[in-house]
């Protein structure tokens, strides 16, 4: 199916999942229209999930103006444009390729999939998609915080010379209680990986993003910390469980890997959800030849510059507030000084596709992308495998994008 470029009209989306995420995009396609000049509006036409009741509430809460617990006869609608999927990972592969091939333009909540496999599918079907003038984008949303996004044109603009380390952490400390029951994140066939690919899947990306290098070789451990834990009033339809009233957890909580980069930079990475008293702590951190450039979550408004060509007393790292009219996509918020949020980096995902449709061109980052981070979690948990042996980061390209 050949889709004709936007002409100003209403895109109509269609968000298959919600939760967590969910609220999140959600949150991204009202306040874009609202708050950017886009060449398009959109509409918040159908919110699918698995069960009535709880899609019906979501729904109302959050805007969408119909429901559907069948996503197969969404796509299969005329008036939808846009698929944003928000499931769990293992049903990612599906739904993207029944709509790509449907000729809607799709959003992928990260990481693209449980396996190379499936990632290298759906990025086939996305080249193939591509043809015939659908778009689609991968949501690592991180890259779309001001300050990340600025990180990544001062390096590119040589600020700090040649890059020749990185140092990338996301911590979190959700799984530290042992009695924190079983959830689908932490089992395989579910979540594909647990803080690898949940979490370490972002700073990966970010690394890659802000670097303009790819991770070509990685070593690297994982662990399993907490390997059995209680099922919730929900858990029964949890698959993998055993015992009485508890069930294994069947992915890392913990990986720790160092990257070879493609310019010869060496990057550690550490994924963790057992960093007591880190909330939601991703950090990143670029060393080059003439200086340092450094950006945590937790202080998401700034990043740290340091500049060592400038003489000796003047040296060390400083402040810089990511808030002027001049930083990314911060014009169409408030005056200088007024921060922006963890929600904002959503709204800006939802511009930067809404005008990649209108202007037929590719947004980033693409499922290509996506499927490049894939193969470097297979990497690591190859390496893993192996007694933290060195393993090589494939790289041939999908059949339809050779």
């Amino acid at each position: 199916m050949t889709r004709e470029p936007a002409t100003g009209r209403a895109l109509r989306v269609a968000m298959i999942g919600h939760g967590f995420m969910g609220a999140a995009h959600s949150v991204g396609w009202r306040q874009a229209p609202r708050m950017f000049d886009l060449p398009d509006d959109v509409e918040m036409a159908v919110l699918v999930g698995r069960t009535a009741d709880s899609v019906q509430r979501a729904a109302e809460q959050w805007g969408w103006a119909e429901t559907s617990t069948d996503w197969r006869e969404v796509i299969a609608r005329p008036d939808i444009d846009i698929v944003d999927i928000v499931t769990p990972g293992d049903s990612h592969a599906e739904i993207a390729i029944a709509a790509l091939d449907a000729g809607k333009h799709v959003l992928c909540e990260k990481p693209l999939a449980n396996t190379v496999e499936e990632a290298e599918a759906m990025a086939d079907a996305a080249a193939r998609a591509a043809e015939h003038g659908v778009v689609s984008m991968v949501g690592f949303t991180y890259r779309r915080v001001p300050a990340a996004t600025f990180l990544r044109d001062l390096i590119a603009e040589g600020v700090i010379g040649r890059v020749q380390q990185v140092r990338a952490a996301y911590r979190q400390d959700w799984l530290v209680d042992p009695e924190m029951p079983l959830a689908w994140r932490l089992q395989k066939e579910h979540a594909g990986s647990g803080a690898l690919g949940d979490i370490g899947a972002h700073i990966i990306d970010l690394t890659q993003f802000v670097t303009g290098q790819t991770v070509e070789a990685v070593t690297g451990v994982t662990e399993t910390i907490v390997s059995r834990r209680p099922l919730s009033a929900g858990g029964s339809g949890l698959s993998g469980t055993a015992g009485a009233g508890y069930g294994d957890v069947t992915v890392d909580d913990l990986a720790l890997f160092t990257g070879r980069l493609s310019g010869g930079a060496l990057a550690s990475f550490e994924a963790t959800r057992f960093a007591t008293g880190r909330k939601n702590a991703l950090t990143i951190e670029v060393s080059g030849d003439r200086g340092a450039l450094a950006f945590d979550l937790e202080d998401l408004n700034s990043l740290q510059f340091y500049d060592r060509t400038l003489p000796d007393d003047r040296q060390g790292f400083t402040k810089i507030i990511v808030t002027e009219a001049a930083h990314p996509y911060v014009a169409a918020w408030w005056p200088a000084g007024h921060m922006l949020g963890y929600e904002h980096g959503f709204t800006h995902q939802v511009v930067d596709l809404v005008r990649g449709i209108h202007d037929g061109t590719a947004p980033h980052p693409s499922f290509a992308e996506g499927l490049g981070v894939q193969r470097v979690l297979d990497a690591v948990e190859r390496s893993a495998a192996d007694d933290a042996a060195w393993v090589r980061v494939r790289t041939e390209a999908p059949v339809g994008i050779r």
